[in-house]
């Protein structure tokens, strides 16, 4: 299959997956990280192939919509991709950034590295600050039934892989345990140019939130 064909038809197929997924992670979300992705792919040197469907699978099936189960995201993206005949050698890779280029696979042992795992993991980092990741982060906490905010509930700056999943503490907090960190995280000069203006403007957010909440 031709790469264009397919790119459109990996397209349709998340489209089609996704199209009852939670606000954070539905199809809009795939469009921005995709877009991202190939933004920061234009200055370093990277398969643009398995940029761009890493991209695209990333969240075919994440793991926290299906009991914390971390392997139905690569499995579900390798047998698509079997499906319309890609290489074999391309599905694994891209299995590999599935993989490990979630924030929680950072409380483990590095044990992967490529330079499109570091385009995607950007990629979908910037879209998790900033304006959208602050829309994002909400979204999810209503979803999951969250407190926006709770001053007596400190942030945990010290968690396990396994408190940071199953964590219940109120969207404030995630600021702290992940979004604000996400800037020194960065891995091309690229992502970390553009987390910069994101960081700062979640920054300014948190001065007004804090400053509505006094009595």
């Amino acid at each position: 299959m031709e790469t264009a064909n397919l790119i459109d038809n990996t397209v349709q197929f998340v489209r089609d997956t996704l199209k009852n997924a939670e606000g954070g992670h539905d199809w809009w979300h795939i469009h921005r990280v995709w877009t991202n992705a190939k933004l920061i792919a234009q200055t370093e040197k990277a398969n643009l192939l398995i940029v761009e469907l890493a991209a695209l699978l990333h969240d075919i099936a994440d793991s926290k919509f299906h009991n914390g189960d971390e392997e139905i995201g690569p499995l579900t993206a390798g047998n698509y991709l079997q499906s319309v005949k890609v290489d074999a050698d391309v599905i694994v890779h891209v299995q590999q950034i599935i993989r490990h280029m979630s924030f929680k696979s950072s409380f483990d042992k590095p044990s992967f590295h490529s330079p499109e795992l570091a385009i995607v993991q950007d990629a979908d980092r910037l879209d998790a600050i900033g304006a959208i990741g602050i829309a994002r982060a909400f979204t999810y906490g209503g979803f999951k039934g969250r407190e926006i905010y709770n001053p007596e509930i400190e942030p945990n700056l010290n968690m396990s892989k396994e408190e940071y999943k199953n964590s219940p503490a109120p969207s404030i907090n995630h600021f702290y345990e992940k979004l604000l960190l996400l800037k020194d995280k960065m891995n091309t000069a690229t992502g970390r140019k553009l987390a910069q203006q994101r960081h700062q403007f979640m920054e300014a957010y948190l001065q007004q939130f804090y400053l509505e909440c006094k009595p």
